[in-house]
């Protein structure tokens, strides 16, 4: 990084505590995902989750679909009950569903299909 100082250019190091990691760097480790899903039923937003751990997005998805971390639900679902006890009646530890981007191909009509000649 270059600053300018008194009239010349002087090159400034960040201290490396600064420094993000770049997106999709850190690898998450069980207890991660445990806290994530802590996080989620506190309502933290996803980006907040993408800043804290810096990876890709991804990676939230796979922890809630449980694709990586099986069994870290059920751990993260008895550590919230003794962290938030007051809380374990109002929230709602449903599975993650997924919301397709496009309708499925058979239920599309076929408008340009004709009689066979």
């Amino acid at each position: 990084m270059f600053a300018f100082s008194q009239g010349r250019v002087v090159i400034v190091q960040a201290p490396e505590a600064i420094v993000a990691a770049p997106p999709g760097k850190r690898l998450l480790v069980e207890t991660d995902a445990v806290d994530i899903w802590i996080a989620r039923w506190l309502r933290v937003r996803r980006k907040e989750l993408l800043a804290r751990y810096g990876c890709d997005p991804r990676r939230l998805y796979e922890i809630w679909e449980e694709k990586r971390f099986a069994g870290s639900r059920d751990k993260a679902q008895a550590l919230f009950a003794e962290r938030y006890p007051g809380l374990v009646n109002r929230i709602d530890y449903g599975r993650h569903r997924t919301i397709p981007r496009k309708p499925p191909a058979e239920l599309q009509p076929g408008l340009f299909d004709g009689p066979e000649l």
